[in-house]
This record gives structure tokens, C-alpha cells and sequence, in this order.
């Protein structure tokens, strides 16, 4: 068995060596420092037992639980190297010579995509457009390759000069970035992103993204039953969709380019990295509720800890030559170790040692920082530039882009205070409740009798009550205004903040058109 705490292995021009991890944070004794910068490659097996490296001359196997090398093979070319799920075999890549076993017979294949798990294997390959005919994705279940109808599932889409594809955890779908190189509308630099669902089962569908702009992460929850995207211009929004594609939570707006579901997936961190100022927002999913908002300045790596607690950032080379070095935190914000690399020396790669799922149980979700023995770390804050005309005047608040808050800490209307989860809830249903209680009583009411008295929707207003003569216009009438009434309704239920279906969304749509038309048959045109 791997040791109950994962190691932290660093490989830098200080050498390859590994750190305990949280609480102790001290280089561990498990592997002696290997000394030089000659280390180009190294990885664990998947429950972290065994860890291989490479160091220009051979490639080395040692037991982690025993402490002690196993093999080494003279392969100084090797550049990747990976274990098999049973800890049997070590791969490595170097010039191809292996045999052919199966091949799948599909013209201009330009990428594909494996599925993690174990059997049955499955495969998404992606072939792109040609001469006005649309590009496609397939996924196939190894090895049926062949036949007509040997793939699984296909999903063809125009504007795709290349694609992404992401598995989820149990191999049932695949999520597909497709992107243009060039915006023909010139709305974009970067080009323009759409993306697709695919499941294994044949369903699909295109994720509507209701914020236009580029999509800069996708990721899947440990759950495989749902996936958050990070998109739009800055402020980017982040949304959770389910499996119909359907959005399950808005995060509203704010400077973030990346995604992070914990090995458990009870936890979301959005982070803005890169040309960002490492702002992180640490989200409870269960709940949908902020836990912490910790600023990792300059980070170029973030990894979570397989204990589901701790959270790795780092500053590397090349991405940065400066201020290399790393920092563990706790999920609730707190800094318990941070290593800074000497300025004559760099930080080239850092990871957690890998455990099997079960390990380590999932614990009950704390909003207290934890205790730390390192001073909290402030932000700095840039002030923005200012011409010297203006510097002598009063500074007012303006903002280029106005932030939108979580969909539950909007404020309602008449009430400056956001709602609850559960109090939207009760909201809800509330609302549920009482739209099927004036739809039962519009069945109940037979044509002679006297409608039953309903609040007076806006719908209503404009609307005037009215008889023309004719029966068979006055039943048209009343069927236009109860669909209106139905609209309404559902107007109400939008405002509160519930997620309407497709069909619904359409329904809302028509209400022009319905309109135009009562007002015809009213004129008697």
C-alpha cells in the first residue's frame, strides 16, 4: 500500500526529489535526491506505488512502499513514459516499433481520443470538413471497428477547424470544443468556439452558452452526471450543465479562464491564471455556496491533492523564469507551506503522488479557515493608471465591465436581499403549486359557468374582455388567452430564478405572435 499521506515530487535544476506532504512538508527520505538537471521524465503508477524516471541514460522503476529501485533499462532516448492500470508493464516512447493489432478504416481521421477506465474500451476520433460537406465526430468501442453500424454514437457540426475532446470519468460521453481559427464576424481574435455533447448511447446535442466570447475551459465532475464551462469575454461566465445540457447553476461573471473539480467532486475552484491576476473562487457544489476566495499570484500549475483537501499552485520555467517555487492550501484559503525556488535556480515540473479512488473518504465540507503557521497574504492590489490631468481630481467608481453575481445572490424584485438555495426552492415550488391549482380549476369550469377569478396578469391588461357573436371566433379567443395566461405564468417562474425547459423557452417566444393574432380576431380581421 501507498503511504496514507501523498507525496509531492519535484523536478527542477535543484534535481528530482520528493516532499512529504501536508501537515509535515519536509523532503522526504521514501527517495534519495537525484542530483543535476539530466531528469527529462518521470511518473507514477496510477495507485502510486511505483514511480519511474528517466535521467538521459536509463529509465529506473522504484518502489515507493518498500523503498527500493526494482529495475533499470538502458533507454536514454525515452521521452514519455506511462505504467498499465495493473502495474505490469511500463511503456515508453521513443521511435514507434510496435505491432499492429486492430485499425480503424476511416479517411482523414485528424485526431482521436482514448477513454480512461477500464474495459470495454472506447475510442472519439474526429474528422474534419472537406469541400462543404460538415466535420464529424465518432465513437467507436474497441474493437468493433468495422460495419456500417459499428460506431457507437456520431455528431456532425460546421465551423471546426480543430477540436478538443474530453471523456468523462465512467467513459458514457464525450465533450467536443470545436474551434475556427478566424471569427468571420470579427467579433473574436481568437477565433470562434462552439461545444458539443456526445454520449455514448447515441445522444447528442450543442451546448447553448448564453454569453458570447471565447470557451476557455470544460471540464467533467468525478461524477460523470455533470460538466462546468468557463466562457464569454471578460468577465467570463461560468455555468454547471447536467446530462441533457441543460444549465443547473450560473456563477454569474468574473476573471476566470479555468475550471477545477476536487477528486470527489463535491468541490468547484474557478480560477483566473495566465494573463490573470490568479484570483480563485473556491465553491461548495452541493450546495452552491462560496467557501473561500484565495489569490495564488503568478501561478502557472494547479493540481488538487487526491485527499480531496489540499490544493497545489505553482510559478514554473519556461512559462516564467522568475519567482519560481510552490505553494499548498488548504481549500478554505489558508497557506500551510510555500516553497520559493533561489533566484539562481528554476522550477520545472511539480505533482501530487496518484492514489486509487476510495482511499481517502470524502470529509464534510468546512467554510472556517483552517489554522496556519504562515501570515495570511494580502493581495496586492494595481492601482489603475491615471493621466496627470486627472490625478488631482476626485476618483470615481466606474467600472468597464459590471459584474454579474451567482444566480442565488441576485436580488429579487422588492427585495434587496438574494434568495437562499432552499428559500428558491420553496419558491419554486410554491409557484409550481400554484399554477396547477388555477389549471385544475380552468378544467374543473365547464363553458356555461362563470370562470373562476384569477389575479389579473399583464397579458390580461392589455387584453379587454370581449364577445363578438360569433361562437367559433369567441372559443379561438379563449383558447388564444388561456396560452397567453400559460405564458405569463411561466414569465413569473423565470423571474424567480427556476430553469425552464426547451419546449418552454418556445412557448415564451410565441407570445407575440399571439398577441398579433388575439388582437385580429378581436378587430374581427
Amino acid at each position: 500500500m501507498a503511504p496514507s499521506t501523498p507525496l509531492l515530487t519535484v523536478r527542477g535544476s535543484e534535481g528530482l526529489y520528493m516532499v512529504n506532504g501536508p501537515p509535515h512538508f519536509t523532503e522526504s527520505t521514501v527517495f534519495p535526491r537525484e542530483s543535476g538537471k539530466n531528469c527529462k521524465v518521470y511518473t507514477f503508477s496510477k495507485d502510486g506505488t511505483l514511480f519511474a524516471w528517466g535521467n538521459g541514460e536509463k529509465i529506473n522503476i522504484f518502489n515507493v512502499t518498500n523503498k527500493g529501485l526494482l529495475h533499470s533499462f538502458d533507454l536514454p532516448k525515452a521521452v514519455c513514459l506511462e505504467f498499465s492500470p495493473k502495474n505490469t508493464v511500463l511503456a515508453t516512447w521513443q521511435p514507434y516499433t510496435n505491432t499492429i493489432t486492430n485499425k480503424l478504416h476511416l479517411q482523414k481521421i485528424n485526431d482521436f481520443v482514448l477513454s480512461p477506465g477500464p474495459q470495454p474500451y472506447k475510442v472519439a476520433v474526429y474528422v474534419p470538413g472537406s469541400k462543404g460537406a460538415p466535420s464529424f465526430v465518432r465513437l467507436y468501442q474497441y474493437p468493433n471497428f468495422d460495419g456500417p453500424h459499428a460506431a457507437l454514437a456520431n455528431k456532425s457540426f460546421f465551423k471546426a477547424d480543430k477540436v478538443t475532446m474530453l471523456w468523462n470519468k465512467k467513459a458514457t460521453a464525450v465533450l467536443v470544443i470545436a474551434s475556427t481559427e478566424v471569427d468571420k464576424t470579427g467579433a473574436s481574435y481568437y477565433g470562434e468556439q462552439t461545444l458539443h455533447y456526445i454520449a455514448t448511447n447515441g445522444e447528442s446535442a450543442v451546448v447553448q452558452l448564453p454569453k458570447n466570447g471565447p470557451i476557455y475551459d470544460v471540464v467533467w465532475n468525478s461524477s460523470s452526471t455533470e460538466f462546468c464551462a468557463v466562457y464569454g469575454f471578460m468577465p467570463a461566465k461560468a455555468t454547471i450543465f447536467n446530462l441533457k445540457c441543460d444549465p443547473v447553476f450560473d456563477f454569474g461573471t468574473g476573471p476566470r479562464n479555468a475550471a477545477y473539480y476536487s477528486p470527489h467532486g463535491h468541490i468547484l475552484v474557478l480560477a483566473g491564471f495566465g494573463n490573470l491576476r490568479g484570483q480563485m473562487e473556491v465553491w461548495d457544489v452541493k450546495n452552491y455556496k462560496l467557501i473561500s476566495k484565495p489569490v495564488a499570484s503568478d501561478s502557472t500549475f494547479f493540481a488538487w491533492c487526491p485527499d480531496g483537501e489540499h490544493i497545489l499552485t505553482a510559478t514554473c520555467a519556461p512559462r516564467l523564469r522568475v519567482n519560481n517555487g510552490y505553494k499548498i492550501w488548504h481549500y478554505t484559503g489558508s497557506v500551510l507551506h510555500k516553497y520559493d525556488v533561489p533566484s539562481n535556480a528554476e522550477l520545472w515540473q511539480i505533482s501530487w503522488q496518484p492514489f486509487l479512488d476510495g482511499i481517502f473518504p470524502k470529509k464534510a465540507i468546512t467554510y472556517q479557515a483552517v489554522p496556519s503557521d504562515l501570515p495570511s497574504e494580502e493581495p496586492k492590489t494595481a492601482t489603475a493608471y491615471r493621466p496627470p490631468a486627472l490625478r488631482n481630481k476626485p476618483i470615481t467608481n466606474s467600472k468597464l465591465h459590471e459584474e454579474e453575481p451567482p444566480q442565488n445572490m441576485k436580488p429579487q424584485p422588492g427585495n434587496d436581499k438574494p434568495l437562499s438555495k432552499t428559500a428558491l426552492k420553496n419558491q419554486r415550488k410554491h409557484e409550481a403549486k400554484k399554477a396547477a391549482k388555477q389549471e385544475a380549476r380552468s378544467d374543473k369550469s365547464s363553458p356555461d359557468s362563470a370562470p373562476t377569478p384569477a389575479p389579473e396578469s399583464s397579458a390580461q391588461k392589455t387584453v379587454p374582455q370581449s364577445t363578438s357573436g360569433d361562437p367559433e371566433r369567441d372559443k379561438k379567443i379563449k383558447n388564444l388567452k388561456k396560452k397567453l395566461k400559460a405564458i405569463e405564468q411561466l414569465k413569473e417562474q423565470a423571474a424567480t430564478g427556476k430553469q425552464l425547459e426547451k419546449n418552454q423557452l418556445e412557448k415564451i417566444q410565441k407570445e407575440k405572435a399571439l398577441l398579433q393574432e388575439l388582437e385580429n380576431l378581436e378587430l374581427g380581421i
